[in-house]
């Protein structure tokens, strides 16, 4: 069973193309459209607004923060009970070095507050911060 989204679709795998095809579709024009040189880097404000960026068109809880506790295997993402302190603490950590870049986005990984789109939209905020505060980008392709 699909998550409920804007797309009346069912089922999870068909879901899954449709979210991928739209996202990245509007992730490409995030970086074209020069949207991002306009944005603060490293902040939980900009990676929400990202967020809605990329699933607005598919899912009514975009840019919202995720109402359950979440695991992936046997991690478990941040309680929801500590969510909104974890990201209030990641909002205030430093973003001056690459080691301070990566800590970071470890962190707001960890915090997880998406229900779903996390890792898609990390990976633009995390490029935005390398982009800003160092001039550097990451090629994605080669991960």
């Amino acid at each position: 069973m699909a998550f409920e989204n804007k797309l009346g679709i069912t089922s999870s795998a068909d879901l899954a193309c449709e979210e991928e095809r739209i996202s990245k579709k509007k992730a490409i024009a995030l970086f074209e459209n020069g949207m991002l040189d306009k944005l603060e880097a490293g902040t939980f404000s900009i990676l929400k607004a990202i967020h809605k960026y990329l699933f607005d068109e598919i899912y009514a809880f975009a840019r919202e923060l995720r109402t359950v506790n979440l695991a992936k295997g046997n991690f478990r993402f941040a309680p929801l009970m500590y969510l909104e302190a974890a990201l209030t603490n990641i909002d205030k950590m430093p973003q001056s070095t690459f080691d301070e870049i990566v800590e970071k986005y470890v962190e707001i990984n960890i915090a997880h507050p998406f229900r779903e789109g996390n890792g898609r939209s990390t990976r633009i905020w995390l490029d935005l911060i390398f982009k800003k505060e160092l001039g550097k980008v990451v090629d994605w392709s080669k991960a």
